[in-house]
């Protein structure tokens, strides 16, 4: 199984720039938008997509990403759902890496080994499972890590030396860095200490990091690549599909991608 959360990761050092990867509920804001989305954002300069598993108690998000977890699972959305939109990403030709990022009950209800089968089969690359610490994965992780599926795990500024190294030690992909202690949500500065913070969890892990949690704007995502792998943005992705209507919505989504990136280009990943 190709690892392409690695090439890309190895691509964009090779570039000089963080990885860029972009979030938004699957399902949402119509049922089918989903393909449509994603593929404008890689067109835009996403470098991976991480698509929420729509869950009625998201506790990390904040009212933003509620809202849409509402109105996708209103509009039947499931885990099945996920997975379908990413079989039909990779039979569309999609080769960017593609990440499940939500909570571990919608799991358990899927059952874990078949949710695990079922994701590697339909192209997933990793999971990322935000109520889920490394102490209580050993059901998930041992059947992901057979499949080749990373296992993405988040550490906060406030995690003790203790929880970096564990999350070191099980982590696989890269590691997510919230940049805030707090919820998901769109911000207008990036907290100083982050700087500090990124030194802790490099001292204790060689995988790439990326900061997630309050990413919106280009100077953000600068600010971010110069102490990490990888910028995150989510809340600010889905207010900018939440804002306009359906009609021109991947134009919206190319331009707001190329800002925050300050790349040009125009360009789908396929297959090889």
């Amino acid at each position: 199984m190709t690892d392409r959360i690695a090439e890309m990761f190895a691509r964009t050092r090779a570039e000089k720039r963080p990885a860029l990867l972009v979030f938004a509920p699957a399902g949402w804001p119509e049922f089918d938008a989903t393909v449509e989305i994603v593929e404008a954002a890689i067109a835009g300069g996403a470098d991976a997509f991480e698509l929420g598993m729509p869950f009625s108690d998201p506790l990390a998000d904040g009212v933003t990403n509620q809202e849409a977890y509402q109105q996708s699972l209103a509009q039947g959305t499931t885990t099945a759902t996920v997975l379908a939109n990413v079989r039909e990403l990779r039979a569309r030709g999609v080769r960017a890496p593609l990440l499940a990022m939500g909570y571990f009950n919608p799991l358990l209800a899927y059952g874990v080994d078949r949710f695990v089968a079922d994701a590697a089969g339909a192209g997933l690359d990793g999971l990322i499972i935000v109520d889920l610490p490394p102490g209580e994965a050993a059901e998930l992780e041992a059947p992901s890590r057979a499949a080749g599926l990373s296992i993405v795990f988040l550490l906060a500024p406030t995690s003790t030396d203790e929880r970096i190294r564990a999350v070191a030690e099980h982590a696989s992909g890269f590691i997510y860095c919230v940049s805030v202690t707090g919820v998901t949500g769109a911000r207008d500065e990036i907290p100083e200490e982050l700087a500090n913070f990124m030194v802790r969890v490099r001292a204790a892990s060689d995988l790439p990091l990326a900061v997630g949690f309050g990413i919106s704007t280009r100077r953000h995502v600068e600010t971010v690549g110069a102490i990490a792998d990888g910028a995150v943005i989510g809340s600010a992705f889905v207010r900018t599909i939440a804002d306009g209507p359906a009609e021109g919505r991947a134009d919206r989504i190319r331009r707001f991608l190329r800002e925050v990136t300050g790349r040009e280009a125009d360009h789908v990943p396929v297959a090889d």
